[in-house]
């Protein structure tokens, strides 16, 4: 018969696990593993409007990286896992408020460079978007045409950074009229499948969007006559003056083919305000840096101080789709803070249309798609 030593305690086999025990670990395992991922390295993410077609599409489903520019840490930390910010079918938000951290951003791969494709929260307060925390507002994606401290300048639909032309994309879009040479407007059904083409409003079927390539082949149709609309200086049009940033036609008279020279704030330097410009930084001291603002004098007060002189105290950005003419990006609403940044576009991992999946599509880098 075997005694235990003296002061020794015999082991007792651990209780198993139930099965809905284990079901559970790996639930929660899962989930905090999943959470981890999407919040420091990649994101899943679609392309739901054609702003920036035809370099990605609507229905491209894509991870984001967030390791190429250093992944945001949560700024709203209380929050339903996997849904942005409102939780489906409830319809009711999916975060609290009640803890709210500060922007801090970890060390990333890289910069962002001059013509990334970049997933960022959609800055401008709108009704269904203002009450929203940062990392909660709305996901878009543009591409970067325009760095901190970078001067931007469009003159006939060309994009000129620095003085300089800056990239035109491959499948850069713009609008253009199609008809017959009888006056009947647009293509027909078989004309369309064909191109795969569709009008940009039902309503217009004589208005495409359209690449040059594109272009180019419907004028090679006999009778077909493809004209570019093209918004002339000073002339209003889909998108006029008062609805381009800054929204002052008076001081700054842009539309979406004649737009700047706008420089683009840079932290750490310090302008001088006027009340000829206050309207190019209005947002960037109230909106976006906290600050209070009252011009009914001048000079300016900010924070209740006198003022003509302003430090921007964060680095922006500005974003166009490539489809010119069918984008509402940074000529609309202007800068993009770097605290709303979110991540890189990386590469497609599923992409359909109507005629199927869209097989050349999958697992391709989104750069490699622009080439």
């Amino acid at each position: 018969m075997n005694i235990p030593f003296f002061g020794t305690k015999e082991s007792k086999p651990k209780p198993k696990k139930s099965i809905l025990r284990e079901w559970l670990d790996a639930a929660v395992f899962a989930i905090v593993a999943a959470t981890i991922i999407r919040t420091f390295f990649i994101e899943a993410y679609t392309i739901p409007t054609p702003s920036m077609e035809k370099s990605l599409l609507v229905n491209d489903y894509l991870f984001v990286s967030k390791m190429h520019y250093g992944a945001r840490l949560p700024m709203t930390p209380i929050a339903v896992p996997f849904v942005h910010h409102t939780i489906p079918i409830l319809n009711v938000k999916s975060y609290t408020t009640a803890i709210q951290a500060p922007y801090k951003r970890l060390w990333g791969f890289s910069q962002i460079d001059r013509y990334d494709d970049v997933v960022f929260n959609y800055p401008q307060d709108t009704e269904w978007n203002s009450s929203r925390p940062v990392d909660k507002k709305e996901n878009y994606i543009k591409r970067c045409v325009a760095l901190p401290g970078d001067t931007l300048q469009v003159k006939n639909r060309v994009l000129y950074i620095n003085g300089k032309p800056g990239y035109a994309p491959r499948f850069m879009q713009s609008n253009y009229v199609v008809q017959n040479s009888l006056g009947q407007p647009g293509l027909s059904d078989e004309q369309q499948d064909e191109y795969r083409i569709t009008p940009v409003d039902p309503s217009y079927p004589q208005l495409y969007s359209l690449t040059e390539e594109e272009a180019k082949a419907l004028r090679e149709i006999p009778n077909m006559q493809i004209q570019l609309l093209n918004e002339m200086q000073g002339i209003k049009d889909s998108f006029p003056q008062s609805e381009c940033f800054p929204h002052d036609p008076t001081n700054f008279p842009w539309n979406i083919d004649f737009y700047g020279p706008l420089w683009i704030p840079k932290k750490g330097v310090t302008i001088t305000l006027t009340k000829e410009n206050i309207s190019l930084y209005r947002e960037v001291i109230t909106q976006y840096e906290g600050h209070t603002l009252d011009t009914s004098t001048y000079p300016f007060l900010i924070d209740g101080k006198a003022a003509n002189q302003y430090t921007f105290g964060m680095n922006y950005y500005f974003m166009m789709g490539d489809n010119r003419h069918n984008s509402a990006d940074s000529r609309i609403w202007g800068y993009v803070p770097e605290n709303h940044i979110v991540g890189k576009a990386w590469f497609i991992w599923m992409s359909y249309d109507k005629y199927g999946i869209r097989w050349k599509r999958l697992f391709r880098g989104v750069k490699s798609l622009e080439k």
